[in-house]
């Protein structure tokens, strides 16, 4: 239960029509499985006590007694146990039959929630066995215990504020609007649903897809748990089909027809992020109820799925995304050149993974222009050699403007930064920042000059991972008319550059290749072999692959860094030591804070994917604010 992650388990147990002991049994030798797994949540089918197809038998006093004794073992084996238990059964209460839900607590009843939504068409006829919900909870006396009876009750957790807990029951979720999404209103972070649904060719496909967009849409966690075999096969099948979503993701699922225990990890205080970001619910209902229950810190192996590349596409969605976001970046880029009617588009081209991407997004725009302006229309990369440029790159992105059709200028500005460094009178053999950055900031200079002397615009190659480490000169790369690369990651545009190079084929796709396979550097220090790469980004500022992966989870899920530590030593267990994660980690914090102010001034560019650093469209904090807070937890790991 640490760090917000709360396992669940959702459980469909073979059962016999109206045999409540063997039913019982069944629910509470699984019951101490999952327990033994850490579930914290346990969720069991619709009328699970007595099976859902009872027919004409839910009429009888002896099921209906049966049941209160079957749910008074359940209770009895929950006692000692630290975990919140849902059960379903007929209840008899005001003198008729309800469909409800019961919460078990460490041998307490917590509430009974009933079934507001009775499905009375083709195979089902509920609306002839139970009784209609009530229109608000009240008190009721239940195996000795006063309880809750309505469909408004929120169960949270003392130790977790973030786990907030309500119910509905199978019809409830398919309905146009389902009761969760006003729990989820009144600050539900996980629903429940003890579900009877039967099986049809294509059901649980449907089924599946119905539960992502329902627990996207209230930014919640969903355990479903259907009846499985056992139920009367006179007419219908079930699967016991188990889902368990968190905020349109599937965890996990059961197999059909098995009765595997289904459980996975979620994410409670990545839900309350994500609530608090949206901020789009509807109004706050304040009729709930809730009712507090405590839970205890499990040990329990973390289950879920930490991908160590978040921004990758899986490998199966991999030519379809890239294609994608290559036809995003044209589109945006072409729609601005057609904007400001500009006669060219005009990068500073370095043999690197940025530029060349850039180069091959602006040669796509131009293809996109309108047929006025694309007849005159030019895509000029200019390489500008300094002190640190070596043959490799230079000559990588001579072949890669020439093999793509573009211009290619090439302008060494040698000179003018040797001229600059001794008109600031800065001292020979001094390697400073100083002595970099005047470097890049005349390379934009050279850019800029260009595209107003033949009326075009300067395109932008700094990517996504850059930009939140402020790896970028201030008013030199940092700047331009618009950045095509602004929300795209450093290890995503490895992908990107692959996918265009087995697209172009031939000669492309030959300097593509050397291209991906050339160290990521700057070159802007001195170098002694023209042909060997010396200085090297991910030296100073660590692994982008580290990088890119603290940035996505530090943003998308607002993770604090001693979570960041924790998911990061689970997924690169065999890659990076502790060691190094906590250095990088801590060079990841102080840089996103400190270079904020590099963002806020920064080009326009088009937003790709959920994770971008634009003012005006993703992340929005002021230039001076700390991260104090958040080095002191860096510095606080173990």
């Amino acid at each position: 239960m640490r760090d917000g992650f709360i396992k669940v388990a959702s459980i469909a147990p073979e059962c016999r029509v109206a045999d409540v002991t063997y039913n019982c049994q069944q629910i509470c030798q699984q019951l101490d499985e999952a327990f033994e797994r850490g579930a914290k949540v346990v969720v069991f089918p619709e009328l699970c006590i007595t099976a859902y197809s009872a027919g004409d038998l839910f009429f009888q006093d002896t099921l209906l007694n049966k049941a209160i004794s079957g749910l008074e073992t359940i209770l009895q084996h929950t006692k000692g146990k630290k975990a919140l238990v849902f059960v379903g059964m007929p209840f008899e209460v005001f003198s008729k039959t309800y469909n409800v839900a019961v919460a078990l607590y460490d041998g307490k009843i917590l509430g009974v929630i009933p079934k507001s939504n009775r499905p009375n068409y083709n195979e089902f006829g509920e609306k002839r066995v139970f009784a209609q919900v009530l229109s608000q909870t009240v008190e009721i006396e239940l195996l000795g215990q006063n309880v809750p009876f309505g469909t408004d009750l929120l169960f949270k957790c003392r130790q977790q504020p973030n786990l907030i807990v309500a119910c509905e029951i199978c019809e409830d979720v398919w309905i146009s609007l389902p009761p969760s999404v006003q729990h989820a209103n009144a600050g539900a972070t996980l629903v429940v649903n003890l579900s009877a649904s039967n099986e049809v060719v294509g059901k649980a496909e449907f089924r599946q897809k119905l539960l992502e967009v329902h627990s996207g849409k209230t930014h919640c966690a969903y355990v479903y748990c259907s009846s499985s075999v056992g139920e009367s096969t006179a007419d219908l099948v079930f699967s016991g089909h188990c889902l368990i979503v968190e905020d349109s993701k599937l965890l996990a699922q059961s197999k059909l027809f098995s009765q595997d225990i289904t459980t996975a990890d979620i994410d409670v205080e990545y839900l309350a992020y994500t609530r608090r970001q949206s901020n789009s619910n509807g109004e706050v209902p304040l009729h709930y109820q809730t009712i507090l229950f405590d839970l205890e810190e499990s040990q329990a192996k973390l289950e879920r799925t930490i991908l160590p590349n978040p921004f990758i596409p899986s490998e199966k969605e991999m030519a379809s995304r890239c294609e994608l976001i290559l036809t995003m970046q044209a589109h945006a880029l072409a729609k601005r050149l057609a904007h400001v009617n500009a006669k060219c588009a005009v990068l500073g081209i370095s043999g690197g993974l940025d530029s060349s991407l850039a180069l091959l997004v602006a040669m796509r725009a131009k293809k996109l222009l309108p047929s006025v302006q694309q007849k005159d229309f030019s895509v000029v990369g200019i390489t500008m050699p300094c002190f640190g440029t070596t043959e490799r790159t230079k000559e990588n992105s001579k072949a890669l403007t020439k093999l793509l059709g573009a211009e290619f200028v090439k302008i060494s500005i040698k000179t003018s930064v040797s001229r600059h460094l001794a008109d600031i009178k800065h001292k020979k053999g001094v390697y400073d920042v100083t002595y970099e950055n005047a470097q890049a900031r005349e390379r934009t200079q050279v850019l800029m000059d260009v595209a107003n002397m033949r009326g075009g615009l300067v395109v932008g190659t700094g990517d996504l991972s850059e930009i939140a480490l402020g790896w970028s000169t201030f008013n030199g790369d940092q700047m331009a008319m618009y950045n095509v690369n602004g929300s795209v990651p450093k290890t995503l545009i490895k992908y990107l550059i692959q996918y265009e190079a087995k697209r172009l084929g031939k000669g492309v796709q030959k300097t593509l290749q050397d291209i991906l396979d050339t160290p990521i550097s700057p070159e802007l220090l001195p170098i002694k072999d023209k042909n060997t790469i010396t200085q090297k980004s991910e030296d100073k500022i660590g692994p982008y692959q580290l990088q890119d992966f603290f940035l996505f989870y530090f943003i998308r899920y607002g993770y604090s860094p001693k979570k960041l530590y924790r998911i990061a030593k689970i997924a690169f267990e065999k890659v990076y030591s502790n060691e190094e994660i906590k250095k990088w980690l801590k060079v990841f914090v102080w840089r996103f804070f400190s270079q904020q102010f590099k963002r806020s001034c920064s080009p326009d560019c088009a937003k790709i994917g959920t994770v971008t650093l634009s003012s005006r469209g993703g992340w929005n904090v002021p230039s001076d604010a700390t991260g104090t807070a958040w080095l002191e937890e860096v510095n606080s790991l173990a």
